[in-house]
């Protein structure tokens, strides 16, 4: 696992985060490009992070001046994966090593019609998968696999 480097700047919203929602964040990044913070949740504190209703992450929101986007964190790799895309539900994951570089890339597979919500506005929720999936777990790049493939596969058939 990769070691985490965190910011002075990004301490101090950490230690905010918590005293506002009461969840505890173990990493947090700022995503100037699109005008959001988005906080890596310890395990089984998800519901502290949102509040009643959004209450918590609303009162985030309203303190930073910028939207808070929360990831629960899992120690294992697929499965925070699937977590950076929630509400899509991610079909499958898998990883390749790409020997050239010496790095891991992610792959994930979801249903046709949760494509554009996987890859969000201007790519808002692929980047955040990669900037996370890089940060917890040294995976150089998370892609969503095409369909194309697929079908080009059962023409031969």
């Amino acid at each position: 696992m990769s070691e985490i480097t965190i910011s002075e700047d990004a301490m101090r919203m950490i230690a905010q985060f918590e005293n506002l929602t009461g969840a505890g964040a173990r990493d947090c990044v700022v995503d100037d490009k699109f005008g959001r913070i988005l906080f890596v949740i310890n395990p089984g504190e998800m519901g502290l992070a949102i509040g009643k209703k959004g209450a918590s992450i609303k009162k985030a929101s309203d303190a930073f001046g910028k939207k808070v986007e929360v990831v629960e964190y899992n120690p294992d790799k697929v499965q925070f994966i699937r977590n950076c895309f929630l509400p899509v539900q991610v079909q499958t994951v898998i990883f390749e090593e790409d020997e050239e570089e010496n790095t891991e890339v992610a792959y994930i597979e979801v249903a046709d019609a949760d494509r554009g919500l996987a890859i969000g506005k201007e790519g808002r929720n692929i980047i955040k998968a990669k900037k996370l999936a890089f940060r917890q777990f040294d995976i150089a790049n998370v892609e969503l696999k095409q369909e194309e493939e697929e079908e080009s596969d059962e023409d031969e058939s």
